[in-house]
């Protein structure tokens, strides 16, 4: 592999982008030196934990969902603020973040998801199915990342951030409205939550994105890459 490795061109055009950019900007410029990169990498990992504790036990009281709200701030603290720091620092490393960090990404994905499930909020195999579309969006990325140079971390005006503000503001109601919790739709002799569909359609919606930015990154390969004369 190469030591100097071209960083990719990272795609972030979200609703919060420019104002989130400036506050990372300020935090990261204000850590303490013994502040690392890896450790705030790992605080996201932290934040993902701490999602699916609270989410699991939701089922106990739904008063734990202020835990896995408060998983989501840890989360983005760490998540959001491990390159940032890097790059006000001038202490890029390419192939090692690049590793770390998605590698992590993974794993804080599942225990999220896993975690999900595991509530009275939603089905677990519907967990499991937004946590497959996800991932499959997520490798699709990364293969653009290495073939492109493109690392593409919004779509629609939405990346990571806006999701877990939607995601926070989903939890607090539910905790505020016991009749959101108690409705619930039949399909088939099958129950499904409000949670449920939401997450059914934002799995379509993913497996969407996927499917036309495969169709029209495939044009864009195959010219990049013709068929060989004989």
């Amino acid at each position: 592999m190469e030591e100097n490795r071209k960083q990719s061109v990272r795609i972030q055009k979200s609703v919060l982008n420019a104002g989130e950019k400036k506050l990372l900007v300020w935090l990261a410029s204000r850590m303490p030196s013994w502040v690392t990169s890896d450790m705030l990498t790992y605080t996201g990992m932290v934040g993902a934990f701490i999602i699916a504790v609270g989410y699991a036990l939701s089922g106990l009281n739904i008063n734990w969902l202020w835990l896995a709200s408060f998983g989501f701030v840890v989360n983005w603290f760490g998540d959001s603020l491990d390159g940032t720091i890097a790059r006000v620092r001038n202490t890029q490393r390419p192939v090692y973040g690049f590793f770390l960090d998605h590698n992590v990404d993974v794993v804080n994905e599942v225990l999220m998801f896993a975690g999900a499930g595991l509530s009275p909020l939603m089905r677990f195999d519907v967990a499991l199915g937004v946590l497959v579309a996800y991932l499959m969006l997520s490798v699709y990325v990364y293969i653009n990342a290495h073939l492109k140079n493109e690392f593409r971390l919004s779509y629609a005006g939405l990346g990571p951030t806006e999701f877990r503000i939607i995601v926070i503001i989903v939890n607090t109601l539910y905790i505020f409205i016991p009749a959101l919790r108690n409705l619930s739709f039949s399909v088939c002799s099958v129950s499904f939550s409000v949670l449920d569909i939401i997450a059914m359609v934002i799995t379509v919606i993913i497996l969407a994105m996927y499917a036309l930015t495969f169709i029209s990154d495939r044009k864009y390969y195959s010219r990049l890459d013709p068929p060989k004369r004989d």
